[in-house]
């Protein structure tokens, strides 16, 4: 599954709150914010959450005697508890990124709770929201992250990723109506984005509207074209068309692309029974089974279904 969740950088609108932040903090906190997101980016997730907590610090005024009225939380310094006033909303920034840094590592604790603090910092940041509500449903809170999704849009009606999160997890919930209103919505506010086709085209197979999926999956695929799911999802539109040729150069490619994808191996061997290719179907279902071994009731099913698709196309 996708999850959209975004860093917050110190350009455009939010350079403002930067500018304040250097005008009530160090200058060093910025330094330490924007090293942060290039680690983000690079994947070094460690050095990006020690530049974060770093920020934080800086950007904090610490008052161990006592509690201060006005929005604090108790954090650690030094090894001890203190409670922190927060200066100004670039330390909810610096929060909401080490939130995004510790989701990517799979520490979903530690990121939903930089975003808790980031709610309580500045409470109507939109993108608080949708990063903690990806944190929610990850872990498996999924009316949690539908409340967060909800008032991310709130915030922000034209917020396509909070869309997205939202239709796909709508459709996780089986409420199919509803993720395709939430996914056109997605689709309506950014046509550039291949995620949004790319989650819309496995909802429409879902619909059974094989035609519909083939379409989003080719604009997905012409805005990303490495993008290997979307492949996945294309070959199945087309086997489902009946279009057996097609479909198998789509598993090529999936697999070419990203080899630990275990459907694109099990479509490719059901397309290779009926094609009479036993040997090559039987190298691909192993494929399958060594990554999901889960999938054997159901490759059985679907390997009796190709049989005998495959002997009634060699009847005279």
């Amino acid at each position: 599954m996708r999850y959209f969740i975004i860093l917050f950088v110190l350009i455009g609108l939010i350079l403002a709150n930067a500018v304040a932040a250097q005008a009530q903090t160090p200058g060093s906190a910025v330094n330490n914010f924007q090293e942060g997101l290039k680690k983000t980016e690079r994947g070094d997730l460690d050095g990006a959450i020690e530049d974060f907590t770093r920020a934080i610090e800086i950007s904090s005024r610490l008052d161990r005697a006592k509690n201060v009225k006005g929005p604090y939380f108790t954090s650690s310094y030094d090894g001890e508890a203190a409670a922190v006033t927060v200066v100004d909303p670039f330390t909810a920034k610096a929060y909401v990124n080490r939130g995004v840094a510790r989701f990517r590592k799979g520490d979903l604790e530690g990121a939903i709770e930089d975003y808790d603090r980031a709610v309580r910092i500045k409470p109507n940041l939109p993108y608080v929201y949708l990063n903690r509500g990806a944190a929610r449903r990850a872990k498996g809170d999924l009316s949690g992250a539908k409340a967060d999704f909800d008032r991310a849009i709130d915030l922000q009606g034209d917020l396509y990723e909070a869309y997205n999160n939202r239709g796909t997890l709508r459709q996780d919930l089986g409420d199919l109506a509803g993720a395709l209103k939430d996914l056109d919505r997605a689709v309506a506010i950014n046509s550039r984005c291949a995620t949004s086709f790319y989650h819309r085209g496995y909802l429409m197979i879902a619909l059974k509207n094989f035609s519909g999926a083939l379409k989003d999956f080719d604009r997905a695929v012409q805005l990303q074209p490495d993008m290997a799911w979307a492949h996945q999802g294309r070959g199945t539109a087309l086997m489902n068309l009946d279009r057996l040729g097609e479909a198998l150069a789509e598993f090529d490619k999936a697999i070419q692309l990203n080899p630990d994808i275990q459907q694109a191996y099990l479509n490719r061997g059901l397309i290779r029974v009926i094609q009479g290719n036993e040997a090559a179907a039987q190298e691909d279902f192993a494929r399958c089974l060594a990554q999901d071994p889960s999938l054997k009731a159901e490759l059985e099913h679907r390997i009796e279904l190709a049989r005998k698709l495959q002997a009634d196309s060699s009847k005279p």
